[in-house]
């Protein structure tokens, strides 16, 4: 094996010391504190390698080694170091770590390249606390305009630009590096496949796409002792009806579509009073995106169809949407052939997660890598993957870079 495995586990350990909570999980959300712990570590890091080193607009750090011919465009290759609220050590920490390990692999073994080499740090992959996920990311591809980004705000009211700011990372747009010869990100599977396959390594070919909605119920509060249950217009239970029926329906189809409602309120939210408002999400997943927006507007009709029937009216908000994305297909074989040579058991796999390559995708050919995840744990203190997994799927990578560079 060419990287030094050990030396990324001591970087690791020190990033895992960044806003671990007492119960054991990870705070780092994005443009906090601690975030802003995470990136003071990763610029020190840096400046040991003696990166040209630089971030934009968006609060995107950047490490680059210099290749042989300056009028080449750069590779580069990262993630985040942002977290979820009390997350997992790995996810995003790894492909960070990556960038760096490759880096100073090929410094170490005096290897000439073509092209820069540089590491990236994401700002507010995660949307954890903005929340708009692959912010950053988004931005530099013309997905989101700037502005709208700027002024997203968390649940204090804080905006992203202020909070650029006040941590001292709001730098300059023309130190954005957007024109790029390729893109590649390391990440955990953050589910169970490769492990059921038994594959040390994932391939990944496409990231599935997703719908993002939120559904506003209307009815009637009332108090809960004197109202008769057939004169009621529950929102709380026409919005629990709607959910079931999408629930059971997507349940049946077998054919990858996913849904979930992971944030569900009812208003006033109080014990003795029939909810006259209601939200949930809707978040829906394929990797087709004929069929994802088919998904979309049958969930839409079932909405409309049951919470009429129950005598409420409703709407809704769009959130995000994201088109499936297939990463570049000679990138994938190659890394697929390098898997080969070495004996790695590995699988080519679909992520039904974002990542922040779906965005670079539009600016430069993008590919990923995978570790497993065990017990497809992710997003939280459980959140594992095996060195003796990672170690090789580093290495993959910086041979893929060697041999692309090759002079």
């Amino acid at each position: 094996m060419n990287i030094n495995v050990d030396r990324m586990k001591r970087r690791f350990q020190q990033l895992n010391k960044i806003g671990r909570s007492h119960g054991g999980g990870i705070n780092r959300l994005a443009l906090t504190d601690t975030d802003k712990e995470a990136r003071d570590l990763f610029l020190a890091w840096l400046k040991e390698l003696d990166l040209e080193l630089q971030w934009d607009d968006l609060g995107n750090i950047y490490g680059v080694k210099p290749g042989v011919d300056d009028s080449l465009k750069p590779i580069l290759i990262g993630s985040h170091l942002d977290s979820v609220p009390d997350g997992g050590a790995f996810d995003g920490v790894l492909g960070v770590l990556t960038g760096l390990e490759v880096i100073e692999t090929l410094k170490e073994n005096q290897i000439s390249h073509r092209f820069p080499v540089g590491v990236v740090n994401f700002t507010n992959e995660e949307g954890a606390r903005f929340p708009i996920p692959m912010t950053a990311s988004g931005v530099l591809s013309s997905i989101y305009p700037k502005e709208k980004m700027y002024h997203l705000h968390d649940e204090n009211g804080d905006t992203i630009e202020q909070e650029l700011q006040r941590i001292g990372f709001q730098g300059k747009e023309k130190n954005r590096i957007t024109d790029l010869e390729a893109f590649l990100e390391l990440h955990i599977e953050q589910g169970p496949v490769l492990e059921e396959k038994g594959a040390h390594i994932g391939i990944v070919d496409g990231i599935q796409g997703l719908s993002w909605q939120t559904i506003s119920v209307y009815g009637e509060a009332d108090h809960a002792g004197p109202s008769p249950m057939s004169y009621r217009k529950d929102a709380g239970i026409a919005a629990m009806r709607a959910m079931l029926s999408i629930h059971d329906w997507v349940n049946h189809l077998n054919d990858g579509t996913l849904v979930t409602f992971g944030k569900i309120q009812t208003i006033p939210d109080t014990i003795n009073v029939i909810p006259g408002g209601s939200k949930f999400s809707l978040d829906i997943r394929h990797p087709d995106n004929n069929v994802l927006l088919k998904r979309q507007e049958e969930c839409l009709k079932r909405i409309n169809d049951i919470i009429t029937l129950e005598g409420c009216s409703w709407d809704h908000e769009s959130l995000s949407y994201m088109a499936p994305v297939s990463f570049h297909p000679p990138f994938v074989k190659e890394l697929e052939q390098i898997c080969r040579n070495n004996d790695y058991a590995y699988q080519t796999v679909t992520s039904g997660a974002g990542h922040d390559a779906m965005h670079m995708n539009q600016l430069a050919p993008a590919v990923m890598v995978f570790v497993p995840s065990i017990n497809g744990k992710s997003h939280n203190k459980e959140e594992v993957s095996r060195w003796e997994d990672i170690g090789p799927a580093v290495d993959v990578i910086y041979e893929w870079i060697v041999q692309y560079n090759k002079i």
